[in-house]
């Protein structure tokens, strides 16, 4: 593996765990928040917070993952237009 594939995978992978961390702790943060609300819903009482959290980490992984993939096309186009 050369030093620009591992350069990638260190973005890609830094992103990602970051978008999980994000992603996790909105979700978790919104579900408590709506159970403490003073006017409770039918949503907020149906929706699982376990869940709501997993689909807010795997959001999270997939736009971490994307930025970093668009960070690295964005410096790879500059690095053609700059030789």
């Amino acid at each position: 593996m050369d030093r620009k594939s591992k350069r990638l995978l260190l973005l890609v992978v830094s992103c990602s765990l970051t978008g999980v961390i994000l992603g996790g702790t909105t979700s978790w943060a919104q579900s408590t928040t709506c159970l403490q609300a003073s006017k409770i819903t039918k949503e907020c009482l149906t929706q699982d917070p376990f869940t709501s959290t997993i689909q807010g980490m795997s959001t999270g992984l997939v736009a971490g993952a994307g930025a970093a993939f668009g960070v690295a096309w964005q410096h790879h186009r500059q690095d053609d237009f700059n030789p």
